[in-house]
C-alpha cells in the first residue's frame, strides 16, 4: 500500500485507498475540469470535497499542497518517476492526466495548439467569466458603479464570439477531436449562462455554434458525472 503521509493534506482528508489518485476539489468551473477528465479517461480516483465556502482551501493542510489556496489539486501515488506526485492548477493537471493516459491531447503541432486554447481559457475565459459572476450575481451586484460589470461582460462577450467563430468551422475546439481544450471550457460556459444567469449580458442567444458545442459536451456521460464530483452535502 502506498504511503502518502509525506503529504499533510492527507491528515485532514485521509485516503481510503492511497493506491489510486486522490482528488481535492469542489464542483466549480475549475474543479470540474479535473473530475470530468478523470471520468473521461477512466482512471481510478478518490474524490475529497474541499468546501471553499468554509475556507477549507485556506487550511494549513490544503496550503501544503497548493500554497495559492485554490482547488483543484491532486496527488497521484504513481507519478512519472514512480513516486507520488502532488499537483495543483487545473490546466497543469489536465496536461498531466492527458500525458499519463495518452488521451485528449493530440501529438505533434496539434499538441501545442491544444495547449494554446487551454491557456486561453486559463488566462482569459476563467478570470473574465468569474468577474461577471461576482459583479452580476454575488457581492459586486450591490455596487452602485456598474462600469466593472460592463467591462467584464463586454470582454466575456468578445471571448465567446471568438469561440463561436472557431466552432463555426470545427465540431470541437480542435476540429474532430474532443480534447482538454473542450474540457477546460465546458464548465465555464455552462456556469456563465446558467448559474451566473448572464446569458443576456453576452448576447448568448446569437452564438449558435456554442449552443451546439455545449449541448454535445454536456451530453457526454463522463461530463454528466464529472459535473457532480465531488458531491456536495
Amino acid at each position: 500500500m502506498t504511503d502518502l503521509s509525506q503529504f499533510p493534506i492527507t491528515q485532514r482528508w485521509p485516503a481510503q485507498n492511497p493506491d489510486i489518485l486522490q482528488l481535492y476539489s469542489l464542483n466549480t468551473p475549475n474543479g470540474v475540469k479535473v473530475s470530468i477528465m478523470l471520468e473521461e479517461t477512466g482512471l481510478a480516483y478518490e474524490p475529497h470535497l474541499v468546501d471553499i465556502n468554509k475556507s477549507e482551501s485556506w487550511t494549513p493542510e490544503f496550503l501544503s499542497l497548493n500554497p495559492n489556496g485554490k482547488i483543484p489539486a491532486i496527488i497521484d501515488p504513481d507519478g512519472p518517476d514512480g513516486k507520488p506526485l502532488g499537483l495543483a492548477e487545473s490546466g497543469a493537471i489536465l496536461i498531466y492526466l492527458a500525458d499519463k493516459t495518452g488521451q485528449f491531447l493530440p501529438a505533434g503541432n496539434r499538441r501545442y495548439e491544444t495547449i494554446q486554447w487551454l491557456m486561453w481559457q486559463m488566462g482569459h475565459v476563467g478570470p473574465y467569466f468569474g468577474q461577471v459572476g461576482f459583479f452580476h450575481k454575488f457581492g459586486g451586484r450591490e455596487w452602485e458603479d456598474k462600469r466593472p460589470l460592463k467591462r467584464f461582460a463586454g470582454e466575456s462577450k468578445r471571448l465567446l464570439k471568438m469561440l463561436d467563430d472557431r466552432l463555426a468551422e470545427h465540431e470541437w475546439v480542435m476540429g474532430g477531436d474532443y480534447t482538454i481544450a473542450d474540457i477546460s471550457l465546458l464548465g465555464w460556459v455552462r456556469n456563465l449562462i446558467g448559474f451566473y444567469d448572464a446569458a443576456h449580458l453576452v448576447d448568448y442567444d446569437e452564438l449558435k455554434n456554442i449552443h451546439r458545442w455545449l449541448d454535445a459536451g454536456l451530453a457526454r456521460p463522463a461530463v454528466e458525472r464529472g459535473l457532480m464530483i465531488p458531491a456536495r452535502p
